[in-house]
């Protein structure tokens, strides 16, 4: 089928600079959500469903039926939406297969002994190269392991939503020092995506920095092999690995690092509630590595 049915939305978050994407066969009127974002309030540990809201209208009013919620990977800057998109409009929840041993490692940490470590928190897990289709639209998942384990592109036509692997070509590439993460594992899952046809339609998880410009989240496979700040096309591995090694040593932990973690690797749900009916978010004291926010004191004469 030809791609000129194949309509991609984007919404962008702010507090936490994701995009999620509704991606759809506009004739066919089927469609994918990727990666939809809660709100978070991390003082008072509140949680809003106004960005999956505006989804979810926008959904509505172009009469689209939701197949799938496609998780690129496990979040570490924002709080899954996926369930309530379910709730609300139904689809499967689907994330790759390398989320279990992302899972076991997030147990390890959190010293979660009785989590089920096997996927079965989402409705479906895609082996890499797992072929499925949008309405009338093939659409085919690749493991990109790098930034986390767990991290998988989704080529929709021509379109590929390639979630933090690669970003906007002056923002670079995600960071590969969180749980499941390694740099030549991430330079590797570059190199494969930059195999693509090189008018292929890049669609990145976020636009963090976007200085001198509005956010913006499309690009091509031939623009970031001519201008990533981090890799463009004849950057070497071991030079890639040097750069990111150090460039992350010096990154601090996203804002809602721990909750994020805990809540996605349940497959967007809060921990099971204790006796009174609340849930609880375990944080580890002093238990990780990495750099801290600096703390300036000023005297005051």
């Amino acid at each position: 089928m030809s791609d000129e049915f194949l309509a991609v939305t984007g919404f962008f978050h702010e507090p936490s600079k994701t995009v999620s994407y509704v991606v759809s066969d506009h004739k066919a009127k089927r469609a994918a959500v990727i990666d939809p974002v809660l709100d978070f309030d991390a003082g008072g540990c509140l949680t809003d469903t106004g960005p999956a809201d505006a989804i979810i209208e926008y959904v509505k009013q172009e009469h689209l039926v939701i197949d799938w919620i496609l998780e690129t990977h496990l979040h570490e800057e924002h709080l899954s939406a996926a369930r309530h998109v379910r709730e609300v409009l139904g689809g499967q929840i689907a994330i790759g297969a390398g989320v279990c041993g992302v899972q076991k490692e997030l147990a390890r940490i959190f010293n979660i002994t009785d989590f089920a470590c096997d996927g079965s928190q989402f409705d479906r897990l895609l082996e890499n190269g797992a072929s499925f289709n949008i309405g009338d639209i093939p659409a085919r998942a690749y493991a990109m392991p790098g930034h986390s384990g767990a991290c998988m592109s989704f080529l929709v036509g021509d379109a590929a939503f390639v979630g933090d692997t690669l970003l906007m070509p002056d923002n670079g590439t995600a960071r590969a020092d969180l749980p499941g993460g390694d740099a030549g594992e991430l330079y590797r899952s570059i190199r494969a995506l930059y195999g693509l046809p090189p008018e292929t339609r890049i669609f990145p998880g976020h636009d963090p920095e976007h200085k001198g410009r509005s956010p913006a989240w499309e690009t091509t496979i031939a623009l970031q092999m001519e201008k990533n700040v981090h890799i463009k096309h004849d950057v070497q591995e071991a030079d890639f690995i040097a750069y990111r090694t150090r460039r992350d040593r010096g990154l601090s932990k996203p804002d809602h690092y721990f909750q994020a973690l805990q809540f996605n690797m349940a497959g967007g749900a809060a921990p099971p509630a204790d006796s009174n009916g609340v849930s609880y978010f375990r944080i580890p004291f002093n238990a990780l590595t990495g750099a801290s926010k600096p703390f300036k004191l000023r005297l005051v004469h």
